[in-house]
């Protein structure tokens, strides 16, 4: 009879991540297939009456918008979280980006409608940002709460993974397409396929509406609430979590820095910085990323499943170590233009953020109490994301530009410093019962 229930609950378990893997490596596939067009397609689709530098960095504020909108939905997303759920939030979620990304795919260019289209795609992009800012903490906290207490990490990686993998689809979907129509076909109307693409995401929601349960600490949570009757007036879950754990949301947010500094430089600048100054394709420069990333994703399970067993903190902060000390090995390699070497120097880069990406769910969720576990961790992640990612690619143009690309070095190597600062100030959680408030 027990084993019966076990082999259930391992069942249950496995169905909700990879019900999560699916729905956010769609979700990450959306935000990612914008910054290799925000570097490969949109300067010229969108923003073509510019010097090419301008028309670029043009191109990457509005992937920045993205960032900026990414709080605004952790604080929107996170609140609904907190108070109605985290299968309900995560929903909403995925359809905004379903939306607003296939609108992308419909979108007129600057050729047609003119300026229209570059406002157009902004606000698109920030729909994407305020979806992506709730998705996270919906995906990562019905995987985390739901897992088993030894393994966290593990099952934590699975909704990390789907950003990898959304690199990975992203990068597929462009060559493939690119492959198979006439290049001037390509930058008119070829691009547009993988977004329309994404209507996937709303078949995905469905599927999570009609076939999975919230999470037991969250029905937990609820259960308490009504045998108290809600005796006292409870604050919003943002502002609960700001007021009981700024400090835990700062250090959090600076634990991620790295994470978005070298992730967006990897897998968006690189693009323009590698056909620019080696004269590789651009197919070329996305096959080195998506090679990269299917490495990434694999060894992310690696570095989660040892943090299970010996502490978040001790192999975040090694590959912190690690992406600080590799970010001088970068560029030089990329600069022989020798394919395999830009291969090796994209792979171990996103390799040493596996170190930190992969057991980040786990760390965060356990960072925070149940009733502000969306709020916090979704806000600690959001903050990292925007002081990290969102302006990442435009100041290493900037400073590629104006100073060379080893002072880019430096920006990923200061990110990665600041990184283990922040985790080595933070406390170790892998023993921690979310169960128990503190």
């Amino acid at each position: 009879m027990d084993q019966a229930i076990s082999k259930k609950q391992d069942n249950n378990m496995r169905k909700v991540a990879l019900t999560a893997l699916a729905g956010t490596s769609i979700e990450w596939y959306d935000f990612f297939l914008y910054a290799a067009a925000a570097a490969l397609i949109f300067p010229k689709a969108f923003f073509p009456e510019t010097d090419p530098t301008i028309a670029l960095l043009l191109s990457f504020s509005s992937f920045a918008v993205g960032f900026l909108a990414r709080p605004l939905g952790g604080i929107i997303f996170g609140h609904f979280g907190d108070k109605i759920g985290r299968k309900k939030t995560l929903i909403i979620a995925l359809m905004l980006m379903g939306i607003s990304s296939t609108l992308i795919g419909l979108l007129p260019t600057y050729g047609i409608i003119g300026i229209t289209a570059p406002i157009l795609l902004t606000l698109l992009r920030f729909a994407q940002g305020l979806a992506i800012g709730g998705q996270w903490g919906g995906a990562m906290l019905l995987v985390t709460e739901s897992a088993p207490s030894n393994q966290r990490g593990y099952y934590g990686a699975f909704a990390q993974a789907g950003a990898f993998i959304g690199v990975i689809l992203a990068n597929l979907a462009l060559i493939i397409t690119s492959a198979s129509v006439s290049e001037e076909f390509f930058y008119t109307w070829g691009w547009r396929i993988p977004f329309l693409a994404s209507v996937v995401l709303i078949l995905i929601s469905m599927y999570i509406q009609l076939n999975l349960e919230d999470t037991n600490a969250f029905k937990e949570l609820v259960s308490k609430k009504e045998l108290l009757k809600e005796k006292v007036i409870q604050r919003s879950p943002i502002i609960e979590a700001v007021s009981k754990y700024p400090k835990r949301i700062i250090l959090a947010a600076g634990a991620f820095l790295s994470v978005q500094v070298t992730f967006y430089i990897l897998i968006a600048f690189m693009l323009n910085y590698g056909v620019e100054s080696t004269n590789m394709s651009k197919d070329d420069m996305l096959s080195a990323v998506l090679i990269g990333s299917a490495i990434a994703v694999l060894l992310q399970f690696v570095f989660s499943s040892y943090s299970d067993k010996h502490g978040r903190k001790g192999i975040f902060m090694l590959g912190a170590i690690l992406t600080g000390i590799w970010a001088f090995a970068i560029f030089p390699l990329v600069d022989t233009g020798n394919y395999w070497l830009i291969v090796l120097s994209i792979t171990m880069g996103l390799t040493f953020l596996a170190m930190m990406y992969g057991p980040q769910a786990a760390f965060f969720t356990e960072l925070f109490s149940t009733e502000v576990r969306y709020s916090g961790a979704t806000l600690g992640y959001q903050f990292g994301a925007i002081l990290g990612g969102a302006f990442a690619p435009i100041i290493a143009v900037m400073l590629w530009k104006n100073f060379g690309i080893f002072w880019v070095s430096i920006y990923i190597a200061c990110a990665a410093l600041l990184t283990l600062v922040s985790v080595m100030a933070l406390t170790e959680t892998y023993k921690s019962d979310l169960n128990k408030s503190d």
